[in-house]
């Protein structure tokens, strides 16, 4: 027999051999998928946001499939996306109240102290250099970072500040994992009324440097029922466990218009809110 059809017959053999032990292998380490977790994810709104604490939808609908978490931690899920998973998965699943973000400052380049910044347009690195160009040291440094992190485009920036649109935003949070200066709260959806502004120092302090900056008047206080506003040394807030009506912003006159209405507060300039 000649040395190549030995050579032949060896590879043959020793192919034959490596299938075989792929096989038992694979047969014996095979990971079965439950279809249930396809499923899922095809019945989740595809968002890839990480808002639920996962890396994306699959990694989630995993969870979901596993009790490891519940439907409604998924931030874009609307009422019905809950409902269809659990009534598939046999399920109860309670319905979460919606959450929004709210930027707490109100100050835009037109009322309050901006010096120029010449660096990187990002928040933590404009935190790293001189604070940025914003006056108060509580404020929005104004370098969209949480507007790029958003995954939804509800965030604008305007003169110098963060505007989140209700509308568009789903409470995913991604935008207050990104603000250093922790100046981004999620809230429910239902309150109508915040205090924009973040700034525990002396109101004569913060009027130096922003003109719509909260100085602890409290007439709003006054105004709301009680248990609606927080006070916090020289900074008021509201009550989010017992938000205040809209109504709220024309009986407390706040001098310094610190205390408006999302809708308000997100609507353009010279626009009627």
């Amino acid at each position: 027999m000649s040395l190549a059809l030995i050579a032949i017959l060896s590879v043959g053999v020793i192919g034959v051999l490596l299938g075989v032990i792929i096989g038992v292998v694979a047969k014996v380490f095979a990971v079965e998928i439950d279809e249930r977790i396809e499923k899922v994810e095809e019945l989740l709104p595809s968002a890839n946001c990480g808002g639920c604490g996962y890396a994306g939808c699959m990694d989630f609908a995993k969870a979901v499939v596993s009790e490891k978490a519940t439907v409604d931690q998924c931030p874009v899920c609307s009422p019905d996306d809950i409902k269809n998973i659990a009534e598939y998965l046999g399920i109860v699943a309670e319905e979460k109240e919606k959450m929004v973000a709210v930027v707490k400052c109100g100050g835009t380049h037109s009322v309050a102290v901006s010096a120029k910044y010449n660096g990187v347009a990002d928040c933590k690195s404009a935190v790293l250099v001189a604070a940025g160009g914003k006056g108060c040291a509580f404020g929005c440094l104004g370098m969209a970072s949480c507007s790029r992190a958003c995954p939804f485009d509800a965030i604008e920036m305007r003169d110098g500040l963060a505007i989140v649109h209700e509308a568009l935003c789903v409470g995913c949070g991604k935008c207050v994992e990104t603000c250093p200066r922790n100046l981004i709260d999620l809230v429910p959806a239902k309150a109508e009324v915040h205090v924009f502004c973040n700034s525990p120092e002396k109101g004569a302090e913060k009027m130096k440097v922003c003109k719509a900056s909260c100085i602890g008047c409290r007439k709003c206080v006054k105004a709301a029922e009680e248990g609606q506003m927080k006070v916090e040394g020289f900074l008021v807030s509201v009550n989010y466990d017992n938000p205040p009506p809209a109504g709220l912003v024309e009986a407390a006159a706040c001098p310094t218009q610190c205390l408006k209405t999302a809708k308000a507060h997100a609507a353009p300039v010279g626009s009627e809110a």
